[in-house]
């Protein structure tokens, strides 16, 4: 599979040179296995007021994309915005995110400083436009240049947006898509697991943002997930983790062949099937969701969180919110199509941090 396919003479060029000057990175998009992430503060604190309760949100806002037809979803041909589109469809998801105002902010597919979103730093101009105080980044998507459809310099990836001072923030880097040529993968997202601690708690809260890959026609989105539980697994003391697995819950009704589809064939078709519904269960037995899985099972249309038409409706449910605390309050935020391709979820949780 190659989503750089047409690059010609260009692509064998580079792929040479980067086969004799392994150790070089020309494009700027490897990153180390474990690394530090990017650390934000908000131009103006927000004074905190405690509350029994925390509230969190994790939401894919499609890198500020709001419903333009872009050429991923086969719905039209965009491949850049201009910076009115941009900031217009950003202060709406601001607006929403005010509305809830959540003490976590699990965000992905946010970009920094990308050709393709007119150069806007996405994490600080939501978090200096909300009442969240402290963010960290760790990019998926970096290079200096992509070398097709117009992108330019990319840098994209997840975040974590909260009232609370964030410490020890990392990026751990997941595997690639090994059925991927070399140079698609040199210049292809690299998924990762973003993690930092809460430490203005009674007792440190660990925070987990994740973005699993979309395309995947291997096992990869397997290992991925398989990473992330044993590193869920590991963490002592709490932890609440949110983000876009791209893969569809155990019961779910349908599993492909989805309405909204466009693309049937090529890069960017849509790689669900059955075996998912295995893949969770790990996550499900071990954790509490924001959505349980028998209430999914009951109802699996009002929890769904996707669809790529603009003028239909949400078709399967890709975005969820684990803990090892009980979760109350989970609630699918459908009514956000205008926003993103993604609808937001949010649950609750006490801010006692208790296990009982």
């Amino acid at each position: 599979m190659s989503v750089l396919r047409g690059i010609g003479l260009f692509g064998f060029i580079i792929m040479f040179w980067m086969q004799g000057c392994a150790v070089m990175d020309p494009f700027g998009t490897q990153f180390a296995p474990k690394g530090e992430a990017q650390s934000y503060t908000s131009v103006a604190q927000t004074p905190i007021q405690k509350r029994e309760t925390l509230k969190v949100v994790t939401y894919n806002i499609k890198f500020g994309g709001g419903r333009i037809d872009m050429f991923f979803d086969c719905y039209g041909d965009r491949e850049v915005m201009t910076r009115e589109e941009v900031i217009a469809n950003l202060d709406a998801i601001v607006a929403w995110i005010r509305t809830q105002d959540p003490d976590i902010l699990f965000l992905q597919e946010v970009d920094v400083h990308a050709t393709r979103s007119a150069d806007i730093d996405q994490v600080q101009y939501i978090l200096d436009r909300t009442a969240l105080n402290y963010g960290v980044y760790a990019s998926q998507w970096k290079s200096h240049w992509i070398p097709t459809h117009n992108l330019g310099h990319v840098n994209s990836g997840n975040a974590i947006l909260s009232k609370y001072k964030l410490s020890n923030a990392q990026r751990i880097a997941l595997p690639l898509i090994d059925a991927q040529d070399g140079i698609t993968r040199y210049f292809y997202l690299k998924r990762n697991i973003l993690h930092a601690q809460l430490l203005d708690m009674p007792r440190p809260l660990t925070l987990v943002d994740t973005h699993l890959s979309a395309y995947a026609i291997d096992d990869t989105k397997m290992r991925q997930i398989g990473i992330l539980n044993d590193f869920l697994h590991a963490i002592e003391g709490p932890f609440i983790m949110g983000g876009d697995l791209n893969t569809l819950p155990p019961h779910s009704l349908q599993y492909a062949n989805f309405s909204d589809d466009m693309c049937k064939e090529g890069d960017f078709a849509a790689t669900n099937r059955p075996e998912e519904a295995l893949y969770l269960m790990p996550l499900y037995d071990a954790y509490n969701s924001a959505i349980p899985l028998e209430v999914y099972r009951d109802n699996n249309s009002a929890h769904f969180s996707f669809t790529s038409n603009k003028e239909g409706f949400w078709t399967r449910k890709l975005d969820y919110i684990f803990s090892n605390m009980p979760l109350s309050e989970g609630t699918t935020h459908q009514n956000t199509m205008p926003l993103s391709d993604h609808a937001p979820l949010s649950a609750v949780v006490k801010s006692s941090l208790s296990t009982d």
